[in-house]
């Protein structure tokens, strides 16, 4: 009996201690992942780690869905993309040397010409058309001189750029050929909140990689993207998404493109719970007007604004009566824009676009994205506690409907117009082009902001866009590509910048 009494409480005890052990290592893991930073997943920067080391529970046998006919139809159209920067020679200045300085042999800035090494970057890509038309990630092909393609069947083919859109960070390419295995696209509207989903990577050294898990989140923001003309509307999910698997699929349980992984937020780098993937509604319209267009016909609403349920939480508005718990408060209709011509004001709250329900900004934007300048779209608004219905007639940045083409300056980011007789008249100037929208480019990251008026270009007088044009085209064939850019503000402070353009 007492040998009996001591083996129970042996077994007690070992029990206790495990379960401890398992609590420490818990709490551990946990601990480690509070801070998170959102990373793009191009190439991997660290190796592969090895299998935890904790004992999970074995997986049960029958699972809720059948994923393996969704895998087996997807991996195929889902490519291998190396991307590579070409080394460049580059011109540097010198300072002279202090001796003959001092001593009046010459003293003169030297130029030296030094080469950079080629960089290479790593990504996946979606076929989208037998002909060879694949979509990735803008991150992935970025800058790059060459872009090589590798099918799951190990085939290699060279493709070409034809076109990119750095506020949705989509890339269209292309490789020759015919009868290329497609993914077909689906509808990522229709996504539920736990929905089984695939994300489907061809990253550097491991062919086919699928994983699976559930959307978590839809129409997620996550700050990932910089300009005020960025798109973020992602879909959350926890299927494992990697270094090496940006433009890779998400693909619901019947084989249907559903998004374009994107992004993950990880303390370390690697995947810790949390992947975004970019919305087919989104990749639609993007695909659509880079194949035919070049570049993106962006259509906008012509408001700035916020989420109804920020505005209600700030101390100002706790006594307000919204009228709606959801929706997008109008905090500023822009000149311009179609919303101003259309009647819309400030206060107003966008509740509804077509009918379809946007109960935050980002939503808003993601339903927006999918329309082109031009389109007119019924606007539901709560104003003075009553609903109505407005039609708005979208416009491009420019503040026109006209179809936006692909031009070699576009690097530059801007729309240009002439200035008013009016505003020369104040200013006592006799030309000039003015900078009437800005995205990101250039420009905005050199501190030119919108209305400035250039009035020349590295010497050049700039009367018309076409000035402008060959300004920028004489710049990028000499040995410094230097834009020294002088101009003047609407409030009469002038400026002078230079825009390098390697």
């Amino acid at each position: 009996m007492k040998k009996t009494t001591k083996i129970v409480f042996c077994s007690v005890l070992l029990i206790v201690c495990c379960a401890g052990a398992a609590g420490v290592t818990t709490y551990l893991v946990n601990k480690k992942s509070k801070s998170t930073d959102h990373v793009y997943v191009t190439q991997s920067l660290v190796p592969y780690s090895s299998a935890s080391s904790i004992s999970m529970p074995p997986a049960p046998r029958n699972q809720p869905v059948d994923l393996t006919e969704a895998a087996e139809m997807t991996v195929h159209g889902v490519v291998h993309i190396k991307a590579t920067v070409n080394g460049r020679t580059q011109t540097i200045q010198e300072m002279p040397d202090v001796f003959e300085y001092f001593f009046g042999f010459g003293g003169q800035p030297r130029q030296r010409q030094i080469q950079s090494r080629p960089q290479v970057g790593y990504g996946s890509g979606v076929i989208l058309s037998k002909d060879g038309y694949i979509v990735t990630n803008n991150h992935v092909i970025d800058k790059a001189d060459e872009i090589e393609v590798t099918l799951n069947d190990s085939r290699v083919f060279a493709a070409t750029l034809i076109g990119k859109d750095e506020n949705t960070d989509l890339a269209l390419i292309k490789i020759d050929g015919d009868e290329f295995p497609v993914i077909p696209m689906g509808n990522s509207d229709e996504l539920k909140l736990g929905e089984w989903v695939l994300a489907v990577g061809n990253p550097f050294n491991l062919t086919s990689s699928v994983t699976a898990g559930v959307v978590s989140a839809k129409a997620r923001k996550i700050g990932i993207y910089d300009g005020n003309e960025s798109i973020e509307s992602f879909i959350q999910t926890d299927a494992a998404i990697n270094m090496g698997n940006s433009g890779g699929a998400l693909v619901n349980v019947r084989g249907e493109l559903v998004g374009i992984n994107s992004a993950l937020e990880s303390p370390t780098g690697t995947y810790a719970g949390y992947g975004f993937a970019i919305p087919t509604t989104i990749v639609k319209k993007v695909v659509a007007d880079l194949k035919e267009y070049g570049s993106v016909q962006r259509a906008i609403l012509g408001i700035r604004g916020g989420d109804v349920s920020s505005m209600r939480q700030l101390d100002e508005n706790k006594d307000k009566d919204f009228g709606t718990l959801d929706g997008v408060y109008v905090s500023e209709v822009t000149d311009g824009g179609g919303a101003l011509a259309a009647g819309l004001k400030e206060g107003d709250i966008i509740t509804a676009i077509n009918g379809k329900k946007v109960k935050t900004m980002t939503e808003l934007q993601e339903t927006i994205v999918q329309f082109s300048p031009g389109d007119k779209v019924e606007v539901t608004i709560i104003r003075d506690e009553k609903t109505r219905k407005i039609n708005v007639e979208l416009k491009n940045f420019k503040g026109n409907t006209d179809v936006v083409k692909k031009s070699d300056f576009d690097v530059l980011g801007a729309a240009f117009g002439e200035v008013s007789e009016q505003l020369r008249r104040n200013l006592n100037i006799g030309y000039g082009m003015q900078v009437n929208g800005l995205k990101d480019g250039l420009l905005r990251k050199n501190g030119i902001q919108r209305g400035f008026i250039i009035l020349k270009i590295n010497n050049r007088q700039i009367k018309s866009q076409d000035d402008i044009e060959q300004a920028y085209n004489e710049a990028v064939k000499s040995p410094d590509q230097v834009l020294f850019i002088t101009g003047i503000y609407p409030s009469g402070r002038r400026a002078n910048y230079a825009v390098s353009l390697e």
